[in-house]
């Protein structure tokens, strides 16, 4: 198995299948307990986002570097890209949306979670932090999360800003799985994962690897 591919999102042999989702197979078990640790307490924990390879995270890039989808900024105000160079528009891209190659997604041991008896039933998922805080349809399981997550080894990578991605409260990584992985999401392999792929900026990304990785890849926010 290479573990670089699958790093980088060209690969897919990682991967089982839970509750009609694509996971990592060596956190189905530890999956499976969270769930039901929820259950128990109240809460139907559903998987909005999980394994996304290169091709479809670049899709999603490729749409924001062209203005196809918007770009927002920590403040949730819309970003004129037309007024940026491409270094800071692959920076104001990633605040939100991760590198193609770059993404913890590729993983298999990250989803993007929520508890669906907490939504009414006219209330659409948005996945927005207010969604997660206070006065929000799912502070109580967020709460709950921060409280239980590591007894099932599960942790919050973005549970605060620190520069680089922004808050994402309903983003939780497998520690243990997603640690052997990111040693393999180097600036050397992700490159390479990048040299015969339609990424748009590729010249800037290339150029700027090195910062783009340091505070937007490996820049997440570990459990004490």
């Amino acid at each position: 198995m290479d573990m670089s591919k699958i790093a980088c999102g060209l690969s897919d042999a990682h991967l089982a299948c839970w509750q009609n989702i694509y996971v990592h197979k060596d956190i189905i078990d530890d999956l499976n307990m969270l769930s039901s640790a929820a259950k128990r307490d109240g809460f139907e924990l559903r998987i909005a986002s999980s394994y996304r390879g290169f091709e479809r995270q670049a899709a999603i890039w490729n749409a924001k570097f062209a203005k196809q989808r918007p770009v927002y900024d920590i403040n949730g105000q819309e970003v004129d890209l037309s007024k940026l160079d491409e270094q800071a528009k692959c920076e104001a891209i990633m605040l939100f949306s991760a590198l193609p190659g770059g993404s913890r997604h590729h993983f298999g041991s990250d989803l993007d979670i929520y508890a669906a008896n907490c939504l009414a039933p006219n209330q659409n998922l948005q996945l927005e932090p207010w969604e997660y805080q206070l006065g929000g349809p799912f502070a109580e399981f967020s709460n709950w999360l921060d409280e239980h997550l590591q007894t099932y080894s599960f942790f919050k990578p973005y549970n605060c800003y620190q520069g680089g991605v922004a808050q994402e409260p309903w983003h939780i990584s497998h520690q243990r799985v997603a640690k052997q992985l990111e040693q393999y999401q180097s600036t050397h392999n992700i490159a390479a994962a990048l040299k015969n792929q339609e990424v748009l900026g590729k010249k800037a990304i290339l150029s700027n690897l090195a910062m783009l990785h340091k505070r937007f890849i490996s820049n997440i926010t570990y459990p004490n």
